[in-house]
C-alpha cells in the first residue's frame, strides 16, 4: 500500500468481490442516489482467557471510513471512544464534533513549524468528513459531489453527519488520475472514494492546512511524505492491487514485472466488460479487501478496499426516524 513506506516490499493479503450498484444505492436506484457511505469495523468478542480462547459478545474495538481520521483528526483522548461509535453517534458527540471543527494537527503543524494553521471552525473539514461535499451544507467548498444531501429520496431534515468515506458512484472513471485526487482537479479521487493511486497521506494534510478552503495546494508542505506511489505497479483489471512480492523482502521484483504486466494507473474497463455487470445489465461496484488498507473510488472499475472484515452502506444510518 501506498499510504508509508513500512509495507514496502511486504505482501499483504486481500479478497476482491463485485457487488451490483443497487445492492448498496438508497431505495436500490443509483441514478436518483448515486452516493453511498461506507465504513468498516473490527470486532473481538469480549472476554480473553488465559489460554487465549474468547468468548462473550462481539465489542466493536476499531473502525475506518475516511483513512487518516482517527490518527489526524482525533486527539488520543478521544481515539479509543472514537473507535468504539458508529458513525450515526459521530454527532452527538460534542468533542468528536470539536476535533473536526478545531483539529489538532495543523497547530502542532504551526508550533513547530510556524506555518499559521487554518482559522477554527472548520467547516471545510466538517463537510470531508462529516456531511460530504455538497452546496446544501452551506459550507466552503463550492461543489456538489459526494454527500448523500445530493441523493434524490434522502430527506435534509432527518440528515446526521457522520464520518464516513463516502463515494459517488456517477463520477466518470479518470482517464488521467493525479495522486491529490479532488484537490489536484481531479473529482473520482480522495475524499470521493479512495483508490489505490490516491495519495491519502498528503492529501490529508493538504486538507487540514486548508487546501480545500482555498482550492490551492499549500505550497509549504507541497513535498508531503515523498511516498507518491507504489512501490509496484497496479494491474489494469479487477481487483487492480498489484501482484505479490517474490524473493526477500525489499530485495526482489515483483511478480508482476517478472511477467511483464505493464504499470497501470487507472482501471481498463474494456479489459473485462463482462465483470462490470449483472446478469440484468445492472452495474457493479468492485471491492477489494485487503489487511493493510480501506479504500474506495469512483466508477465501474475503480475498487475499493474496506479494513477488515466487513463494509456498510450508510442510509440507514444518516436518516433517523422522525
Amino acid at each position: 500500500m501506498r499510504s508509508g513506506r513500512t509495507p514496502s516490499g511486504y505482501n499483504v493479503n486481500t479478497i476482491g468481490l463485485q457487488v451490483p450498484f443497487k445492492d448498496v444505492a438508497l431505495n436500490g436506484d443509483a441514478s436518483r442516489n448515486p452516493v453511498i457511505g461506507v465504513w468498516s469495523t473490527t470486532e473481538r468478542q469480549r472476554v480473553r482467557a488465559p489460554d487465549g480462547t474468547s468468548s462473550g459478545d462481539w465489542v466493536q474495538v476499531s473502525r475506518l471510513g475516511n483513512p487518516l481520521v482517527n490518527e489526524a483528526v482525533m486527539p488520543a483522548s478521544l481515539k479509543d471512544a472514537f473507535n468504539a461509535l458508529s458513525p450515526d453517534k459521530d454527532a452527538t458527540i460534542p468533542a468528536v464534533v470539536a476535533r473536526v471543527t478545531n483539529p489538532e494537527v495543523p497547530q502542532l503543524i504551526q508550533a513547530i513549524y510556524n506555518l499559521p494553521a487554518p482559522p477554527a471552525p472548520r467547516n471545510d473539514l466538517v463537510e470531508i468528513f462529516l456531511t460530504g461535499i455538497t452546496t446544501k451544507a452551506g459550507g466552503p467548498i463550492k461543489a456538489d459531489l459526494n454527500s448523500q444531501l445530493n441523493n434524490a429520496d434522502v430527506d435534509a431534515k432527518r440528515f446526521q453527519p457522520s464520518e464516513m468515506l463516502r463515494l459517488n458512484l456517477t463520477t466518470p472513471v479518470s482517464q488521467t488520475p493525479q495522486r491529490l485526487g479532488v484537490l489536484a482537479g481531479d473529482v473520482q479521487g480522495f475524499p470521493n472514494g479512495r483508490r489505490l493511486t490516491d495519495d491519502v497521506v498528503d492529501i490529508a494534510l493538504q486538507a487540514l492546512e486548508g487546501a480545500a478552503q482555498t482550492g490551492k495546494i499549500v505550497d509549504a508542505i507541497s513535498a508531503g511524505d515523498k511516498v507518491d506511489a507504489n512501490d509496484n505497479p497496479f494491474t489494469g483489471t479487477f481487483p487492480y492491487v498489484a501482484l505479490p512480492n517474490v524473493g526477500a523482502v525489499n530485495g526482489g521484483k515483483a511478480n508482476a514485472a517478472a511477467n511483464g504486466i505493464p504499470p497501470v494507473m487507472k482501471p481498463d474497463v474494456s479489459a473485462s466488460p463482462a465483470a462490470s455487470h449483472t446478469e440484468d445489465g445492472s452495474p457493479m461496484l468492485p471491492i477489494v479487501a485487503t489487511s493493510a488498507g480501506f479504500v474506495a473510488a469512483a466508477g465501474l472499475f475503480a475498487g475499493f478496499m474496506f479494513w477488515w472484515r466487513k463494509y456498510k452502506t450508510s442510509h440507514d444510518l444518516i436518516q433517523k426516524d422522525s
